[in-house]
């Protein structure tokens, strides 16, 4: 869902009450994941280290690329992986549907060595697939050296890479599964989700927790309530669980998704030189919903000269329009010519003549 209206939408910046915007986190981004509007910023560009959050592409890549009832035996390079683990066995046998539970709510290093080497062949293997979907969703400040997120200067993200991407795995049934469950049975072990919002936040359904000494704390949540789904992220936030509880609050409480344009509805005119009538309808080829505060509203803006040269038909592509809120631009909806205006005989005699005196360009000599 995210991924189509997110290229769609130039999104304006509304920042939230006093209350989340005195947030801790040294970078955060809380995104409307229906609508693409971004709802809070804070350095949302800038660089840093993501620690385990990189889990979010490591399972994201798995579920598009694997069958998550395939078993694997785990190898020796699984085992043993520094940082925060699953406490997985050499030999032992398990689907990737349990290693991603283990991956996911245990934020088992060595269950995603174990991933990475099964999908990718290799850990090496597997980083370069996460950076090719990583380019695929316009990812642009994001690089991956590893499917875990142990320290390494040449591994980062942004706060706004981390949001765009957790939206987009979220409509993934198999990742959404994983990520929203509270406790589960992998194999002989008993998983608790790390995810503390799952417990204290109405909707919660995910995403997932990061912490090392050098990246601090950094936390990607989701939330969803009648069908509108709101993604935070904050990096380097000592406060994290307060910040992500308050800003989901804030978001589902201030803001509503508002259809703001019908398909079909008449969002202007323009006028048409040289046409049998001098005036045109254009019409919204489709729907557009946006997130909005009770005191907003919207205006539409039709860009360009403000007219168009006859013939006009109906249905065909005729621009676009501009969605403001307080003259900034949130969007834009392609619209089409809600009637055909052909050209007055007298504009297609003029016509005819002009590209005659064109193609001729007679010169007189001069002193004649």
């Amino acid at each position: 869902m995210i991924a189509g209206t997110a290229a769609a939408l130039l999104a304006a910046v509304l920042f939230l009450p006093l209350r989340v915007s005195a947030v801790c986190a040294k970078r955060a981004y809380v995104l409307d994941a229906v609508s693409g509007r971004v709802l809070y910023e804070k350095n949302p560009n800038e660089r840093s280290l993501i620690a385990s959050t990189t889990k979010i592409m490591t399972a994201l890549v798995v579920c598009e690329q694997c069958n998550v009832l395939d078993r694997m035996r785990i190898p020796k390079e699984a085992v043993g992986i520094e940082g925060s683990s699953m406490y997985l066995q050499e030999g032992e046998v398990l689907t990737l549907q349990e290693l991603l539970y283990g991956l996911m709510l245990s934020s088992g290093n060595d269950a995603a060595v174990a991933l990475a080497i099964y999908c990718g062949g290799t850990v090496e293997g597997f980083a370069e697939l996460m950076n090719d979907k990583a380019r695929n969703l316009g990812l642009t400040g994001t690089h991956f050296e590893n499917p875990n997120g142990l320290d390494s200067p040449g591994h980062y993200s942004t706060a706004r890479d981390l949001a765009v991407l957790a939206a987009y795995a979220m409509e993934n049934p198999i990742f959404y599964k994983t990520v929203s469950a509270k406790n589960v049975r992998a194999g002989e072990r008993y998983l608790t989700n790390h995810n503390k919002l799952l417990w204290r936040v109405e909707g919660a359904d995910g995403v997932k927790t990061g912490f090392t000494k050098a990246a601090g704390r950094i936390l990607v949540s989701s939330a969803t309530r009648d069908g509108r789904r709101i993604i935070a992220v904050t990096i380097d936030d000592p406060d994290d669980w307060n910040d992500h509880a308050a800003f989901l609050e804030e978001g589902f409480s201030r803001f509503q998704v508002q259809r703001v344009v019908c398909a079909g509805d008449c969002v202007g005119t323009l006028e048409v030189a040289g046409g049998e009538n001098q005036r045109v309808q254009v019409l919204a080829a489709k729907d557009f919903d946006y997130a909005l505060a009770p005191e907003e509203r919207p205006q539409l803006a039709l860009p360009g000269p403000g007219f168009v040269y006859a013939p006009a038909v109906e249905g065909a592509e005729a621009g676009f329009v501009y969605v403001l809120i307080e003259g900034k631009a949130v969007g834009k909806i392609p619209v089409v010519y809600g009637a055909t205006i052909e050209q007055t005989p007298e504009s297609e005699e003029k016509s005819l003549w002009d590209k005659l005196m064109e193609k001729c360009k007679i010169t007189i000599p001069q002193g004649s």
